[in-house]
């Protein structure tokens, strides 16, 4: 790589952080626009804080029904043992102190026609201009015996906070020699590497408290992100490949989980094998955040599709969708994909509310996974809309992706700069 990790993650921030404040010349205080934010999650909050970065006079509204936000990025730290849950606790008063509204509340309707959006305790938000951050909504009935309920017992801690806690604490509830059942979900979903990174946090806990353990990976898919790395970095720490490996991965078709029973813990896949477990996890199919659904900015992919270079929603003018619920094309549904188009979408809002053409945007997104002790892989990339806007591409030549003959001093070297990252884009969109 020409360019160092390290390097990449601060001009990259730098740039984005300066696109978001550029594309947007700034605004006369003149009579003031309102902007309502749905969602506090990454992609929210940060399009909350730039949008009164790009013109203080914009009435910023964020609407999210908790006062505390966990960030599911080094989450699988808490399961493998690393991470106190606590690590990843943020809240609102920094976006507070931005000037910006902060209302624990729940978003139930959005009005496009009057522009307004309606919360569970009855107050109405008129806007100019709406951002809708719902993240993901996790499809329990498309697995025959899962359930919201199921999940407190097969837990898919796929949303962080307390469904992490239960995860963690299954581990360290069960017995040396217990199988554990990590079930991946289809294409598309929330954090592409979260699965083998999970899996790989889960054997290096094994690894070092309840070795005659496994962790048995179930995929519908035939291929994953970064599986080139991952799978090296298994064979070098637990044995990948051979009789004594601490993960199995079964790949697709028939692997894939059609029913799970949670008082059995078994799981069937469509080959028609019942696999027994002792802790099972279970991360059931996705598609945007239910408000989305509710207010009919999805399509029938269950995913919301977007103008490219303002992520305003092809379906309903005026509201801009953002982070894991849009359509983005070749760019991941990760947080930093989400950090990156709040502030492409803050400058865009800003310079339509002017009645100014919004600029031609780049997007950036870098994900760190750690495998286990001093150990951790990336990938990097800068993206730009295509001639036509049908498409988010990444660069050819911008960004990169951890040698695979890294040295192990490279290797941790990783891990160090992922905990950077962590405490810079955390404080970059809560800060």
């Amino acid at each position: 790589m020409k360019l160092s990790r390290r390097d990449f993650v601060k001009t990259g921030a730098t740039a984005t952080a300066a696109l978001g404040l550029l594309s947007a010349p700034y605004l006369a205080r003149a009579a003031s626009h309102r902007v309502v934010v749905v969602g506090g999650g990454t992609g929210g909050a940060t399009a909350a804080k730039y949008l009164k970065r790009a013109d203080p006079a914009i009435e910023v509204t964020l609407i999210e029904p908790n006062e505390t936000y966990y960030t599911c990025y080094l989450s699988n730290e808490v399961i493998g043992g690393d991470r106190q849950l606590d690590t990843l606790e943020h809240g609102y008063d920094g976006l507070r102190a931005h000037g910006i509204r902060v209302v624990h509340d729940t978003v139930t309707a959005i009005d496009p026609e009057a522009r307004a959006v309606d919360t569970a305790g009855g107050e109405r938000f008129e806007y100019d201009r709406c951002v809708v951050a719902p993240g993901i909504e996790l499809l329990y009935d498309r697995i025959e015996g899962y359930s919201e309920a199921a999940a407190e017992t097969l837990p898919h801690a796929w949303k962080a906070g307390a469904q992490t806690a239960l995860l963690r604490r299954q581990l360290e509830e069960m017995a040396d020699g217990g199988t554990v059942v990590l079930v991946a979900p289809p294409n598309p979903f929330r954090c592409p590497p979260g699965p083998y990174e999970r899996a790989s946090q889960i054997a290096h806990y094994l690894k070092g408290h309840k070795p005659k353990s496994k962790v048995i990976i179930l995929d519908s898919k035939q291929a994953f992100s970064k599986q080139g790395l991952f799978t090296q970095g298994w064979e070098r720490l637990y044995g990948f490949g051979t009789e004594d490996s601490l993960i199995e991965w079964h790949p697709g078709p028939d692997a894939a989980v059609v029913r799970v029973e949670a008082e059995g813990m078994v799981a069937e896949t469509s080959f028609g094998d019942e696999i027994r477990a002792d802790v099972m996890n279970v991360i059931p199919p996705q598609r945007a955040g239910k408000i989305a659904q509710v207010a009919g900015l999805a399509d029938d992919s269950g995913w919301c599709p977007v103008d490219k270079r303002t992520f305003e929603s092809s379906i309903h003018p005026g509201i801009h969708v953002i982070g894991d619920a849009c359509i983005a094309t070749k760019m991941p549904k990760s947080g930093y994909s989400a950090n990156s188009q709040g502030k492409v979408a803050a400058a865009a809002i800003a310079a339509l509310l002017k009645g100014e053409e919004p600029g031609t945007p780049s997007y950036i997104n870098t994900c760190y996974s750690i495998i286990g002790t001093d150990y951790g892989i990336s990938v990097a990339a800068v993206y730009r809309i295509s001639e036509d806007g049908a498409t988010i591409a990444p660069v050819e030549g911008a960004g990169g992706l951890t040698p695979s003959d890294a040295p192990d001093w490279a290797l941790a070297r990783e891990v160090q700069y992922a905990y950077s990252w962590y405490n810079n884009i955390t404080h970059d969109t809560f800060g």
